[in-house]
């Protein structure tokens, strides 16, 4: 893809909506294992944790990887890859391939520019969009990746991505897939790099306690933090910190550059396609 023309004609909605995506997912199998190492180190501590929760320690980021290699096989850091990658073509294909036609709904016609609250609004908008579809797969996602299976005989208790939403829907109720609350998450989704993490960080932990946990552990996201405070200390905020920074940072690189890659193949291969012969 590398040395195409950008085509003259714009990209559509349509190839925007596919390019976010399909970007998103290949961001995603390059960084999730940092994703699920974050996970692994922000449930550590739990009081309530299983026992083989308790019985394996995680340091640090490589740490964590090479442990989880080590004692639940190499395919253990891609545990809910498929969540993740319906979450991102969910999500992302939203949240950034809507964007502009969200934007361009706000700009009162006539207008050349779209003013700084107009782009707040379309970011707002498109975001509260994403989360509300995307919600399901990030609590599926949570969970598998969370959940620790020592040795080739241990329980599972998803037999895969569709029988957890079932098991979960059944079990918890249709509200038990969208198990967050709002705030958290479009807190934790806004804005990037050193300053989002240290800011998003507690934001992030709180919401993958609440995620991974059953039923009756925690009555809100504020009583599951007020226990995380009360048990374990303000530093257990920052678990999983390292990885999520680093996710974050390689995440947005090839997501971005990837994207702008795809709406110009897609381009390309539209206008080919248009084009007579």
């Amino acid at each position: 893809m590398v040395g195409l023309k950008p085509s003259e004609m714009p990209p559509t909605m349509a190839v925007k909506f596919l390019g976010a995506g399909t970007a998103a997912c290949f961001a995603d199998l390059l960084t999730f294992p940092l994703d699920t190492a974050k996970v692994r180190l922000q449930i550590q501590g739990e009081n309530q944790a299983t026992p083989a929760a308790r019985s394996t320690r995680y340091r640090g980021v490589v740490g964590t990887i090479l442990t989880m290699v080590r004692t639940e096989g190499p395919r253990s850091p891609y545990n809910g890859l498929v969540a993740g990658l319906q979450r991102q073509m969910s999500f992302a294909s939203i949240r950034i391939g809507l964007y502009d036609s969200v934007k361009q709904f706000y700009t009162p016609k006539g207008s050349d520019h779209s003013s700084v609250a107009t782009r707040i609004l379309a970011g707002c908008t498109t975001g509260a969009m994403a989360v509300t579809c995307a919600q399901p797969t990030d609590v599926v996602k949570v969970r598998f990746q969370a959940s620790i299976h020592l040795g080739t005989g241990g329980d599972r208790k998803y037999n895969g991505t569709m029988d957890a939403y079932r098991s979960i829907a059944k079990e918890e109720g249709i509200r038990g897939l969208w198990k967050d609350n709002f705030p958290c998450h479009f807190i934790s989704a806004f804005g990037a790099g050193f300053c989002a993490t240290v800011v998003a960080s507690p934001v992030d932990v709180v919401k993958t306690r609440y995620m991974n946990s059953p039923p009756d552990r925690y009555r809100s996201p504020l009583d599951c933090m007020l226990k995380m405070m009360a048990q374990e200390g303000p530093k257990a905020f920052y678990k999983g910190f390292t990885p999520s920074f680093l996710r974050l940072g390689a995440w947005n690189v090839v997501m971005f550059v990837s994207y702008e890659q795809l709406k110009r193949a897609l381009m390309k291969a539209q206008t080919f396609r248009e084009s007579p012969f």
